[in-house]
């Protein structure tokens, strides 16, 4: 047994870790709430919870996210000017025909730069603040509490790394529906962001961050929670054997499904919110008070919703799927399927 090993198993007992050539990470047991993971690899290049492994939760989020969301640009472009000008924009067929008309096929991707940018740096945190916040809050709670109120961790662990993720994402979101909503505003970050600091200044960049909060953090506590939910209740009822025993496609397929169904759960909820954030980012000195008058109650929460369903289902699977695809590649699970792993509760060392 080589050092890193007896370090695992020092940190996890036998219930929870077992060596062999299937490398199984846990066991799974109804009596314990404890689970297992197969790890893709035969030898784990990455220690789990170490550095290491949070770097890498890190480096998947940047990819899932930063790609995906420019990828959708041309929807996103869509479903924000139909929230800022519905009279024009009145549907996504007719919203891409006036985009195509007024600004070529290349006016699909306008603002692409911040969104990468933006959505990346979000993405870092997001995912790699999750995983830090969900190890830390089942340590907390103890590995019987933490079976019994995952979803409580999910929820908790998913809001902090929000709120941390929107600090780095609001100033190329604000940047981003400037540039997408304002024709002849900018033609993309490099003279965007000069031109809203001088006239929104520093302050401006953060004008939309509660609003965000508000739209983000109820729309992630959704995503992290449900995806992991609905993962467990797919090779739970849906699959006819383990996860250890699945092979990684299916898990990734299972990773993506999860993540499809998780999203359009996230955009009903945080749709509201998201209306606010456009609104305010696109009209200087706006008020929450301005947008609900101008939207009215029920546009807030219907306003480019369909097209956001499409949107944030097809987005947030893809994240999920990139995210394991990346945690798969560098010899990581992939997320979900049982209960929170909490490190074992220190015995009390007993006196003569």
């Amino acid at each position: 047994m080589d050092i890193s090993e007896k370090s695992r198993q020092s940190l996890f007992p036998s219930y929870l870790y077992t060596s062999s050539a299937s490398k199984v990470f846990g066991r799974n047991s109804k009596s314990t709430g404890s689970f297992m993971i197969q790890a893709p690899n035969e030898s784990r290049k990455i220690e789990m919870f170490s550095p290491a492994y949070y770097a890498a939760c890190t480096a998947g989020g940047i990819l899932s996210c930063g790609l995906t969301h420019m990828a959708v640009t041309p929807l996103d472009l869509v479903k924000c000017n139909m929230q800022i000008n519905p009279t024009k924009y009145k549907s996504i067929s007719s919203g891409f025909g006036v985009l195509l008309q007024e600004q070529g096929a290349r006016g699909f991707f306008r603002g692409w730069v911040p969104t990468l940018l933006g959505y990346s740096a979000q993405g870092a945190c997001k995912f790699g603040f999750y995983e830090f916040f969900k190890k830390y809050y089942s340590d907390l709670a103890g590995p019987e509490n933490a079976a019994k109120y995952k979803t409580l961790i999910y929820l908790g662990g998913s809001a902090s790394a929000e709120f941390i993720a929107d600090l780095a994402l609001c100033p190329m979101e604000a940047v981003k529906v400037r540039v997408q909503t304002q024709p002849g505003f900018a033609r993309g970050l490099s003279d965007g962001l000069p031109k809203f600091i001088k006239s929104e200044g520093f302050g401006g960049l953060y004008k939309g961050i509660v609003p965000l909060w508000g739209r983000q953090i109820p729309y992630t506590m959704m995503k992290f929670a449900s995806f992991e939910t609905v993962v467990e209740m797919i090779y739970k009822h849906a699959v006819p054997k383990p996860k250890s025993e699945c092979d990684k496609t299916t898990q990734l397929g299972i990773s993506f499904a999860g993540g499809y169904i998780a999203g359009v759960l996230c955009a009903v909820v945080s749709h509201p919110a998201d209306n606010l954030v456009s609104f305010l980012n696109n009209a200087k000195g706006a008020t929450v008070g301005d947008a609900v008058k101008n939207l009215g109650l029920m546009g807030l929460f219907t306003r480019g919703l369909p097209l956001r369903i499409v949107m944030i289902g097809t987005l947030t699977g893809a994240q999920w799927g990139i995210y394991d695809a990346f945690k798969v590649f560098v010899g990581l699970p992939t997320t979900g399927g049982g209960a929170p792993v909490a490190a074992p509760a220190q015995q009390p060392i007993a006196t003569a």
